[in-house]
């Protein structure tokens, strides 16, 4: 038993197999991902408080940046684990240190949406990028196959990082283009770095991973309509109108889930590697689409219980246009992945349309019966693509 909880101080950092067999998630990679918890919270609850003031137009801008920072350094830290993690000492103190910046950049979230003071959030995201280059340059040093990809990782990273630095300093209409040129830059980054040689990531630990946050950001939801909730009751106890949306709204996240999971994701990356940047960095919106959606039912909820009949487009449109994103961006992201996409795009189409026409029909049918028809509209979209499937089984020739 201590055999197998022992771990080696050091051991020489090389490209693990694409093809390694029972590849999953290591228990410090779900560590890693507990501090995401707490910023996609932040970031979440700022974006509701603005959309309680009727000022989630103004934040919406913040809450991209600063879900930028937050999904791009989880992203980096993954696809590097999915080729380098050697799991010893050295590399569980690196990711110590990363998981330090994400509770640093998480303390910085309400200062930055209520001062624009982004100072916690970029000394947060510089420590975690510094730690990867770190990671990188130790890989560039020990594993001579992937040198000039490593190398140029660690390099590019680096540079980007006095851009983030000198973007703190900078006056406040300077600030969204030079946001906007960063965050360019650290994107082409992966694409420079990887040209000579691709990194040997695992397609299958790569699904798996994005899965898994997948699941954290709807958590994130189920904990943001959890608050509502607590809201609604304090001050209206419990009445129809706030169980009823409730769980309509439960039934929206259980529905949004189904849907991700129905796409094989893995199999496409495994047969499409070329194709990882286009699905990796698309993901970018279905992360913020679903940390948007928690933001949004929590104050449908909230709103629900007070007034279960009155119209309130603006709450409405917070829940359903991060709805249509996630359901276009399914779709989008895996068409070119595989063969036939499992959620038909004419289905897809329809589900859209409906989830942004239900909000015209709130001044009939009020708050709560438009997060009931978006949810349903979401649980029939899971039943149609259930039953397509068991249509095409049937259909199958037997071998």
């Amino acid at each position: 038993m201590l055999a197998h909880m022992s771990i080696a101080f050091r051991i020489p950092m090389s490209g693990r197999s694409t093809d390694e067999e029972h590849r999953v998630s290591s228990p410090l990679e779900l560590l890693f991902d507990l501090t995401f918890v707490v910023a996609i919270a932040q970031v979440s609850a700022q974006l509701a408080r603005a959309s309680e003031q009727g000022h989630v137009l103004e934040k919406l801008g913040p809450f991209l940046m600063v879900f930028f920072a937050i999904w791009w350094a989880w992203m980096n830290f993954t696809w590097f684990a999915s080729a380098y993690d050697t799991d010893d000492v050295p590399y569980r103190l690196m990711t110590l240190l990363q998981m330090g910046g994400v509770l640093v950049l998480a303390a910085g979230v309400p200062a930055a949406f209520e001062d624009s003071d982004f100072t916690a959030i970029i000394i947060g995201y510089v420590i975690m990028r510094l730690a990867m280059v770190g990671q990188w340059t130790r890989a560039a040093i020990e594993h001579p196959d992937g040198r000039t990809t490593a190398t140029r990782y660690a390099v590019g990273i680096a540079a980007v990082q006095v851009i983030w630095v000198a973007w703190g300093f900078l006056p406040v209409e300077w600030k969204l283009w030079t946001f906007l040129l960063a965050a360019l830059l650290e994107l082409l980054v992966p694409v420079w770095a990887e040209r000579p040689g691709m990194t040997s990531w695992h397609p299958h630990h790569i699904a798996e991973r994005y899965g898994l946050f997948t699941i954290i950001v709807l958590g994130e939801s189920v904990s943001a309509s959890a608050i509502g909730v607590q809201a609604g009751l304090a001050a209206h106890g419990v009445s129809p109108a706030l169980v009823v949306i409730s769980a309509a709204g439960l039934v929206l996240l259980f529905a949004l889930w189904w849907l991700y999971f129905l796409e094989p994701a893995a199999e496409g990356l495994q047969s499409n590697r070329e194709r990882s940047f286009y699905w990796g960095y698309g993901h970018y919106f279905v992360f913020a689409s679903l940390a948007a959606l928690g933001a949004g039912l929590e104050v449908a909820v909230q709103r629900g219980a007070a007034h279960a009949h009155v119209s309130d487009i603006a709450v409405e449109y917070a829940v359903a246009v991060p709805v249509v994103v996630f359901l276009i961006l399914l779709y989008v992201l895996h068409a070119p992945l595989v063969p036939e996409v499992v959620i038909r795009p004419l289905k897809t189409a329809i589900a859209v349309l409906l989830v942004l026409a239900a909000p015209l029909a709130s001044p009939a049918i009020g708050l709560v019966g438009v997060t009931v028809v978006i949810a349903l509209v979401a649980a029939a979209l899971v039943a149609a693509t259930l039953i397509d499937r068991s249509v095409a089984a049937r259909r199958r020739p037997a071998v």
